[in-house]
């Protein structure tokens, strides 16, 4: 089993083999495998209620063989899966490790002081994976440390795209919080310069953003520079971003999206709102370019200047950066961590 042969539950969306998408339990419960300790995961129920009880259960069960709970911690309905999962934790006497996602987990504490004051005030000690939850949690009085999201960085395959091309891709769920109306709206700009403009979005769909992303392409005739794919998993968006040069992320609400640290590896140009942690990750005109939320015009603007210049300094620098999210990096955070 190796050195660090310590028994750890995760708990999380473990949706991968239903959704195509490798989520941070899907990833870093391997790769801690690796490393020698011995992870069991929960839950892969899509059912939310069901999900829930599978886990709180798998706690129950496992509670005097485990050593630490790992627990994906979001804003949304999730929050009171951590909320639920960490308490059980707690009158077990089992260390817990909150892992913070989402950009808008920052309002959830403001929102929800007294729950989540139970949460991670009694945790062992909360993850953040961008310095911008780090900084959020700290200024609010929870003991927090950084540990990035981590690549396997020897997977991705850094493309120079040479003449860049006016070839741009989207991947993201199709939902509100995440603006996909702006992508539609950022491509018939470009449109105006680069005719021959493309547009891929790549994605499930989540709410009626959908549709209406759909409706904005129609009424813009749009619809022949524009595909979408629908969910492709990790191995199938890789091999469609070879035939783009760059990658935009239109959200308002922001953390790290791990999506967009893929882009930087794969060598894509990255253009993206100045939402949450985002400034955190990407270094305005030095690996990336950030412009503001809702700011279409801003965005294709700085996509024309890329193109005019064919500016591939900016993914050239990404990939460096990416390449400090790979896991020789990050396992040692981890282990420093979990091997107390």
């Amino acid at each position: 089993m190796g050195i660090n042969s310590k028994n750890i539950l995760y708990i999380g969306n473990n949706l991968t083999s239903k959704t195509k998408y490798a989520t941070t339990i899907d990833t870093l419960s391997s790769l801690l495998n690796l490393e020698g300790y011995t992870v069991l995961k929960t839950s892969s129920k899509l059912n939310k209620l069901a999900r829930l009880a599978d886990m709180c259960l798998t706690l129950i069960k496992s509670r005097r063989k485990i050593e630490y709970v790992l627990i994906d911690t979001f804003s949304t309905s999730n929050f009171y899966f951590a909320l639920l999962t960490s308490q059980l934790a707690r009158i077990f006497k089992i260390r817990y490790i909150p892992i913070l996602h989402g950009g808008n987990l920052p309002f959830r504490l403001d929102r929800s002081n007294f729950l989540s004051k139970l949460i991670f005030i009694n945790s062992y000690v909360n993850v953040a994976p961008s310095n911008y939850l780090k900084n959020e949690f700290e200024k609010r009085g929870f003991n927090t440390i950084f540990i990035p999201n981590t690549l396997e960085i020897e997977k991705y395959k850094y493309q120079d795209r040479e003449n860049m091309l006016p070839k741009i891709l989207w991947v993201r769920a199709f939902k509100h919080l995440y603006n996909p109306l702006m992508a539609i709206k950022v491509l018939a700009k470009v449109k105006e310069e680069f005719e021959e403009a493309e547009l891929c979005m790549i994605g499930p769909v989540l709410d009626v953003s959908f549709n209406e992303t759909k409706a904005l392409a129609n009424k813009l005739n749009l619809n022949n520079s524009i595909q979408f794919t629908g969910v492709l998993s990790k191995e199938e968006w890789h091999k469609k971003a070879k035939e783009y040069a760059l990658f935009i992320n239109t959200t308002n609400i922001d953390n790290t999206p791990v999506s967009v640290m893929e882009a930087m590896a794969l060598g894509l140009t990255i253009v993206s709102t100045n939402a949450g942690g985002m400034p955190y990750l990407i270094e305005d005109n030095y690996d990336g370019v950030l412009v503001d939320k809702n700011d279409h015009i801003m965005m294709a603007n700085s996509i024309i200047k890329i193109l005019k210049e064919n500016n591939r300094e900016l993914s050239k620098k990404a990939r460096i950066k990416a390449e400090s999210f790979g896991w020789d990096v990050v396992k040692h955070q981890w282990k420093s961590l979990l091997n107390n």
